[in-house]
């Protein structure tokens, strides 16, 4: 990477970062959300707009939420909007066992001996994969397999940037790609159906509804970033030297004995668990299938319990691995790693609460539905194909997510719009979820907006001394790119052959 195209690429990033400074904090901006629908609600009602409700078949009216009598029902539902709002307790049940494992050293212990025994030329995709599944460990992969990817790299007689690159892109640029189901799926699922029900009270969507095709995702991602990483980012470093402290930074550590026992015992905790749920599901008449005898639909307590499940995919063996490597040696120790996990929720749940309102009074205003039956006139006015449409919604998304980092609070915004106008216009909620999914991850690497890339940049300086926002942004714009391109045009083939994109999902909704 040249001095001048480095220089040029780190001017336009701090022209992003002064732009994204310019916002509020996302729970603020959801407060002044509140503020527009309050008055947009008080400056539309009573107006005509010859439209009719598709959920009465009456004709469509604002109504005012500055009334008395809107005011007083915000009010008295406001603890109720908040503690039933799905991704609530969806998501601080499933960081309830995540916690454990964290505290417990299971996940640092699998993430490592993941990486110890990858052969030195697959190491790339293996850094990319294992970026990927940390995932479910929300912000693990952060703080552990983003630094691991340099002294791996470096170890490995490689550039360590291109290491951090390769890490980085599997954490963030691919956030939306996991073989595991994680807290994400749940939450984006529930702020989907809430959107969707603005439209049609009636849907319902699983939490699962897209786990088809972001596993599929997880193999695109890998290769891409492997490509790359090896053939664009990592020659492209040579003119990067290595100048840093390197002495200081601790070696990665093989895991020893009294680890790979822990690890061992933990992992077979996990393979008996999945055997006995499976056997419990095997007879016909078991309680864990639908009326229908249904393992799938939406009704199976299956389905039902893929957060309780999540929370015991990682309770369990972190209990084991904490019991036997001696992290866990009483009661109090296994609540402390719940406790600090809850600890971490707090900016979640703030921001939690305001999207709950914001939905609410959206939701009851009807603005909603003008926008979306607006919204489908003139895109149908347009005659524009649906592949076409579901292109501008990631591209879109990818441009708000420069500013706007959390992927719930941008969906919290775009969903009760963005859903019930596709839905008109037969696009169904699961693929436009999928859909915002990508526009989320592809951007998520160049903006010096995202909470972690500061982090990311005193990762690279430890090697390179002067290494910055433009040297971050410009190794990972490739990734970035070529991740928005060629994921688009991955769901919209995978949605040309109609392979499923997940549990109970469907391409389609008819009204």
């Amino acid at each position: 990477m040249t001095e001048q195209t480095n220089t040029r690429v780190q001017r336009i990033l701090n022209k992003v970062e002064v732009m994204g400074n310019k916002l509020p904090d996302p729970a603020v901006l959801f407060i002044f959300l509140l503020a527009i629908v309050w008055l947009c609600s008080w400056a539309l009602a009573g107006v005509d707009f010859n439209a009719i409700d598709p959920r009465t078949g009456e004709s469509l009216q604002i109504k005012n939420q500055l009334s008395g009598a809107a005011i007083a029902d915000l009010f008295s539902n406001m603890v109720t909007n908040f503690s039933h709002f799905h991704p609530v307790g969806v998501v601080l049940v499933a960081m309830l066992g995540i916690g454990v494992a964290e505290y417990s050293g299971f996940i640092n212990a699998g993430l490592r001996g993941l990486l110890a025994v990858t052969a030195k030329w697959l190491l790339t995709p293996m850094i990319i994969m294992v970026g990927i599944v940390s995932h479910s460990a929300v912000d693990a992969g952060y703080v552990l397999v983003i630094p691991l990817g340099g002294v791996i790299f470096y170890a490995a007689g490689r550039h360590p940037l291109a290491g951090i690159a390769a890490a980085f892109a599997g954490v963030s640029g691919g956030f939306s790609a996991n073989f595991v189901p994680s807290s994400l799926d749940p939450m984006l699922q529930g702020i989907s159906q809430a959107g969707a029900q603005i439209l049609d009270p009636n849907v319902v969507l699983n939490p699962l509804n897209n786990y088809y095709f972001t596993a599929a995702s997880s193999i695109l991602i890998i290769l891409l970033g492997w490509f790359i990483t090896d053939k664009i980012v990592e020659p492209k470093l040579e003119g990067n030297k290595v100048d840093g402290d390197v002495g200081a930074i601790p070696s990665m550590d093989p895991l020893n004995d009294k680890e790979k026992k822990a690890l061992r015992w933990s992992l077979v905790s996990v393979f008996v668990g999945i055997g006995l749920m499976l056997l419990a599901t095997v007879p016909v008449d078991s309680p864990w299938r639908g009326a229908d005898g249904s393992l799938t639909a939406f009704s199976a307590p299956l389905m039902k319990s893929i957060v309780p499940l999540i929370f015991l995919l990682f309770l369990i063996p972190g209990v084991v691995y904490g019991i036997v490597i001696g992290t866990i040696r009483n009661s109090k120790e296994f609540v402390e790693g719940m406790s600090k996990a809850m600890t971490s929720m707090g900016y979640y749940l703030v921001i939690m609460f305001f999207i709950a309102q914001f939905i609410y009074a959206f939701s009851q205003s009807n603005l909603g539905i003008l926008l979306a039956l607006k919204g489908a006139e003139a895109l149908k006015v347009l005659a524009l194909p649906a592949g076409v449409t579901v292109t501008g919604i990631i591209v879109l998304t990818g441009f708000i997510n420069l500013f706007v980092g959390s992927a719930s609070a941008k969906w919290a915004l775009l969903a009760p719009i963005f859903l019930p106008m596709l839905m008109q216009l037969g696009i169904g909620p699961d693929l436009a979820q999928a859909a915002y999914r990508i526009g989320d991850s592809s951007t998520n690497i160049i903006t010096p907006l995202m909470p972690y890339f500061p982090l990311v940049v005193v990762f690279c300086q430890k090697y390179v001394s002067k290494a910055g926002i433009g040297t971050l942004a410009a190794m990972m714009l490739p990734y970035s790119i070529l991740f928005l391109v060629l994921w688009t045009l991955f769901l919209l083939l995978y949605w040309g052959l109609g392979i499923p994109l997940g549990i109970g999902a469907s391409y389609t909704y008819s009204i």
